[in-house]
């Protein structure tokens, strides 16, 4: 189009483009196929018809004519533009697992763990060696994921303290201002559906008002889980949700106790002069502050662990046997009501978060233990949901995305069982948001027929370059109105670009920059520079043992002064640090990424905090229930009919 728009100003003759042959041959370059060639002849007519006009230089009625004529015998083929472009808007399949290492899939190089359905569309399709999660941590970095820009914009990171949310009864949770990938698909006439894990939030003020909740950005269809999978919905599994707090207080309220215990024991036996009185007031001021928490921490299971449809809480709490195969069972069924399309199906896989829940039939399978049993799982589910697409006839006019939302969590151990992911040759992982390990993930793309199979990129890509990615084939445009981080990746999919859009990448932990990257175009090199990094414990282990995560900030960091530099085209696996006497570039490259991240930070600007202390805490009012509060409790029938208990 712009070649040809070039020779028409080479000739130098007045010329009105069509809007409509225009947009009829942008939907011819972005999907072969039969249709396409007769809405190209369309298109193609409209335009040699009207230069021909152009040319004999006289009024145009005759070519009006022919125009018309054309549009008309295009209305009766049914090729006429707005048909054309309904049939160019592709089924939108995105597959996210939650923790996964990169290092875990076959695709990636991995020879002991079977993957083999996610390493045929790896095969199929476009493989991204060099993509990134926006942040370590599930919160934020989906929040990044669905709004196509750094979660600290949204208010969805920390700066001190908690770095994700803890409940679904929270106040917090990704603003009603923010648009998603889903709102826009779904305005541009795309039925959206997400299956999964959300935890972006469900109230804000009250039980009902859902103002986190899917279905209020731009999902038309949600089943899952509102929260995440942790320990605390293992009745078998150690605590997880605020464990060291929650130690903290149970050891408090013995403490307490024990000393009304000694005052009533002292004045019984005439040793304490106290009144009865005294004794049963302090006894009720203890009693009060144990039920204070212990009417949150002590049913986590049942306040978190929960399944959604829609607004209406099915499970309270969920059978984690059962999850799996509810969650395949949704998902199949999605893709068969909406084959007629396009749709958008946002597929938010539990796999392979703690606590591992396994079905029998995988257990014991993998040479991995329980963690390699949940990847080898995960892989059979997304093989019957590609079974599913190909079943009903979308596999070529479907667009598929896998991902995870952050590298493999290295700190999660049994004793010396681990049972998080491996993120391969990169260091750290999960919670770290500079090392490579924590936020370089899978990136796997497929469409047969648009872009190229087997083909590999290691350009510098992020997961927030999914939104625009999705936004520009729905026929959307990104909102305007606010910081947009991500690029679109087709032209660098399709191979119209050798390069990535990204010049440089801001890699975050909470709201702390500790690292940035700059994608030398000229060279090719990609330097990185780190500012802040966590200290690891114990000393050269490569991750925060003994904590959940590493910190982001505080006593559990160290800060560069200089800043570390590696060439990641050269040691991806930052093992060798650069210095002024082993890297010529040192200083220029330490000063040129220096100018780029000041610019950066007047992209800044304040918003309200989701994280703080306010909104993370437990509000008993918000608390999602199925029955009457705080008497919660229902489980799903096969009908998908939740069955309270007693009837």
């Amino acid at each position: 189009m712009t070649r040809m728009k070039e020779g028409r100003l080479k000739e130098g003759r007045a010329h009105t483009p069509d809007p409509a042959a225009e947009r009829a041959e942008a939907l011819v370059l972005a999907a072969p196929g039969r249709g396409v060639r007769r809405a190209r002849s369309c298109a193609l007519g409209q335009r040699s018809t009207m230069r021909s006009a152009a040319r004999k230089g006289r009024a145009a009625p005759a070519a009006r004519d022919s125009l018309l004529v054309l549009l008309f015998l295009c209305l009766l083929q049914k090729t006429c533009e707005p048909k054309t472009a309904n049939a160019f808007k592709p089924n939108i399949l995105l597959i996210m697992a939650d923790d996964l290492g990169i290092g875990d899939l076959g695709c990636y190089g991995n020879n002991t763990l079977r993957t083999p359905n996610i390493d045929q569309l790896a095969e199929e399709g476009v493989r991204l060696t060099q993509h990134l999660a926006a942040a370590p941590l599930c919160t934020p970095s989906r929040a990044a994921f669905l709004t196509g820009r750094h979660s600290f914009r949204s208010g969805m990171e920390a700066s001190n303290g908690y770095r994700a949310l803890q409940w679904n009864a929270g106040s917090g949770g990704l603003p009603e201002n923010e648009t998603t990938f889903a709102r826009i698909l779904q305005q541009h006439g795309y039925a959206t559906g997400l299956i999964g894990k959300w935890h972006q939030g469900v109230n804000c003020a009250s039980r009902g008002d859902h103002c986190h909740h899917p279905l209020n950005h731009g999902f038309d269809y949600f089943y899952g889980m509102p929260f995440t999978l942790t320990n605390d919905c293992d009745p078998g599994r150690p605590p997880e949700v605020d464990a060291a707090l929650r130690a903290r207080l149970w050891g408090y309220t013995q403490f307490l106790a024990l000393g009304i215990l000694t005052l009533a024991a002292g004045k019984t036996c005439g040793f304490i002069s106290v009144s009865g009185r005294a004794v049963t007031g302090m006894a009720c001021v203890v009693f009060l502050f144990f039920i204070s928490w212990y009417s949150s921490f002590g049913f986590v299971r049942r306040w978190n662990c929960i399944l959604m449809r829609n607004h209406d809480v099915t499970e309270q709490p969920m059978i984690l046997e059962k999850t799996a195969s509810l969650l395949l069972k949704e998902a199949v069924s999605y893709i068969a009501r909406h084959k007629h399309g396009p749709f958008l199906l946002f597929l938010s896989l539990l796999h392979v978060h703690i606590p591992l829940v396994t079905t029998s039939a995988f257990l014991g399978k993998s040479q991995h233990g329980l963690y390699g049993d949940n990847v080898e799982e995960m892989d059979w589910l997304i093989g019957k949901i590609l079974n599913a697409i190909e079943d009903n006839g979308l596999k070529n006019s479907t667009f598929t995305y896998f991902t995870s939302d952050h590298g493999g969590h290295l700190e999660a151990r049994d004793g010396h069982s681990q049972l998080g992911g491996w993120n391969g040759i990169y260091k750290g992982g999960k919670g770290m948001g500079g090392w490579e390990g924590g936020i370089r993930v899978p990136g796997i793309f497929h469409w047969p027929g648009v872009l190229p199979a087997g083909r590999v990129i290691g350009e510098p890509t992020s997961l927030m370059d999914v939104f625009p990615t999705v936004v520009q084939l729905a026929g959307g445009e990104v909102p305007q109105d606010r910081v947009i981080d991500g690029h679109s990746l087709m032209p660098l999919l399709q191979g119209a670009e050798a390069r990535s859009a990204h010049e440089f990448l801001f890699h975050y932990c909470g709201q702390h920059l500790h690292a940035a990257r700059w994608h030398q175009r000229d060279s090719g090199s990609v330097w990185k520079v780190h500012y802040t990094t966590p200290q690891f414990h114990p000393e050269g282990a490569g991750a925060c043992y003994g904590r959940g995560v590493c910190p982001c900030s505080g006593e559990g960091v160290t800060h560069h002064r200089p800043p570390l530099l590696f060439d990641l085209s050269r040691d991806p696996s930052e093992a060798r640090p650069l210095t002024p006497d082993s890297e010529p570039l040192y200083h220029a490259v330490i000063a040129r990424v220096g100018a780029a991240v000041s610019e950066h930070r007047h992209t800044l600007s304040p918003v309200p905090q989701q994280f703080s202390t306010s909104n993370i805490l437990w509000k008993p009012w918000l608390q999602p229930c199925c029955g009457h509060f705080p008497f919660c409790s229902c489980h799903e029938d096969g009908d998908g009919t939740p069955r309270m208990p007693g009837l």
